[in-house]
């Protein structure tokens, strides 16, 4: 593989929608977890929202027109101060491309972004185990250990 190759990075809009699929197809492929992100797909007019909204961010990193990666992002307005962060929500790059920087330039085009909407920090989570990311990561901002909690929004039966 050339090494040399920069990615083309862009920002997708719900021109993009197709460009969406496929970047949920490579998360599939990616965390191998093909049912989370193909199972239940959003159909186009859902997605077209999605990439129109303004709290919702996704790049697309391609080489030779090949899209090899890609990460979905959200902007989450505070409350306490006139002030936005951005969460990653998922960011993967296609195996046959892994260490090549290009997670590490989807992050900095993120950043322009972050700042336009006024962002005072960019955040996300990886998974214990998880050597890769954490690396990343770790090179590229301050390392926090917390516990991630999932809460249902229904109440489950009781037993």
């Amino acid at each position: 593989m050339n090494r040399d190759l920069t990615p083309e990075i862009s920002r997708l809009n719900c021109e993009n929608a197709a460009a969406m699929e496929d970047l949920l197809t490579l998360f599939g492929q990616a965390f191998e977890d093909a049912e989370t992100y193909g199972g239940a797909r959003p159909g186009r007019p859902y997605l077209e929202r999605l990439l129109d909204s303004d709290h919702f961010i996704a790049l697309v990193a391609r080489q030779d027109g090949a899209l090899v990666g890609g990460l979905a992002a959200y902007e989450l307005q505070k409350f306490e101060r006139e002030r936005s962060e951005i969460y990653i929500y998922d960011l993967a790059v296609a195996q046959s491309h892994r260490r090549q920087g290009i997670a590490t330039a989807l992050i900095e085009a993120l950043k322009p972004i972050a700042q336009e909407c006024g962002a005072h920090v960019i955040f996300v989570q990886a998974d214990l185990g998880d050597e890769p990311a954490t690396a990343l990561y770790t090179k590229l901002g301050t390392r926090e250990d917390v516990l991630h909690f999932d809460i249902q929004p229904t109440s489950a039966p009781q037993s």
